[in-house]
């Protein structure tokens, strides 16, 4: 077996720069946030794979279920030669499409995009150990920020963008309909988009999955905080904060924030701030917007592509839709 390419689109420093950017930004901003993306360090992206085996959390599986369901429809639908998978992290479901695409006899090229390298690294050596015979590609890169990184005219066509896991739910809607335009830019004739979406059900069964028994999502949110005071010298108190989810019912979203126990003053020196927080107050750290196939299609289409298949589990819990340029 080859050795595993690692394609670094990250610029020395820019990931630091970023956080310290955004830190500040949101912590001095009314009500006050932190991007979610920062969750991801090694201990995140390790919290964030038990998440998703929690009897809870009921997305990962049942995307995973639909994938098996119509992997062999998609193969045959999309003939593609390469498959690029934003936010890629384990990319465990990624093998169902790779064995349809396989028994079809296009696939030839995988490509992952994630910001975290552990998890690419794990992700790439494994399937091309499963898969003799296939390209694969590590890209280092923010693919919201760098756009560019995706690059797909350099893998051969026809490709499958992946964007699994309701990642895009994780985005405010100003933010998604920036981030399907630029996409829709390096789409050519042929190219497909396979994303997944979570959608809009009873709210009791959405803050179950969010906020599960055990814990980990607890854990796992404040971990920004612990990335915070590892990254940009913050003296976070973890253990004075408590993680809160929320249904915004009008936005159809829940939203996840750290809510303050006690008045207090966290300090960031290497940024230079003081944020003074009262008894009560919340810093947001996420979103996850949830679904209808109305709504998303007319996401899609004001973006420039066209819904062409629609697959959900038999409860309508979830759905898959694969577009391609109008």
């Amino acid at each position: 077996m080859t050795s595993l390419h690692l394609d670094r689109r990250l610029p020395p420093g820019l990931r630091i720069n970023e956080l310290r950017a955004d830190t500040r930004e949101g912590l001095t901003a009314a009500p006050k946030y932190i991007p979610s993306k920062w969750i991801f360090d090694t201990k995140g992206s390790e919290l964030w794979e038990q998440i998703t085996q929690l009897p809870e959390y009921y997305l990962f599986r049942t995307e995973r279920d639909i994938l098996q369901s119509v992997a062999d429809e998609i193969a045959a639908t999309t003939r593609a030669s390469s498959i690029i998978e934003l936010g890629s992290g384990s990319a465990i479901k990624t093998a169902i499409l790779l064995r349809a695409l396989r028994r079809a006899g296009t696939i030839r090229t995988y490509i992952s995009i994630d910001i975290s390298e552990s998890a690419l690294m794990a992700a790439g050596a494994r399937l091309m150990g499963e898969y003799p015979g296939l390209s694969v590609r590590a890209v280092l890169a923010d693919f919201e920020k760098q756009a560019e990184a995706i690059a797909m005219d350099e893998y051969p066509p026809p490709r499958l963008v992946l964007f699994l896991g309701s990642t895009i739910g994780q985005l405010m809607p100003d933010q998604r309909a920036e981030f399907l335009r630029k996409l829709c830019d390096f789409f050519r004739p042929g190219d497909t988009l396979l994303l997944g979406v979570d959608l809009v059900k009873d709210p009791a069964e959405l803050m179950a999955a969010y906020n599960d028994s055990a814990g980990v999502s607890t854990a796992f949110n404040k971990n920004l905080l612990a990335v915070l005071n590892a990254r940009v010298g913050a003296d976070f108190d973890l253990d004075t904060f408590d993680y809160v989810v929320t249904w915004q019912d009008e936005a159809e979203c829940l939203a996840m924030c750290e809510q303050s126990r006690i008045d207090q003053v966290v300090r960031l020196p290497e940024i230079d701030l003081l944020v003074e927080l009262a008894a009560g107050e919340r810093i947001w750290t996420g979103i996850s917007a949830k679904f209808r196939q109305d709504s998303i299609r007319a996401e899609l289409e004001s973006a420039g592509f066209s819904l062409q298949r629609w697959w959900t589990d038999p409860d309508g819990r979830y759905a898959l839709s694969l577009s391609m340029l109008i």
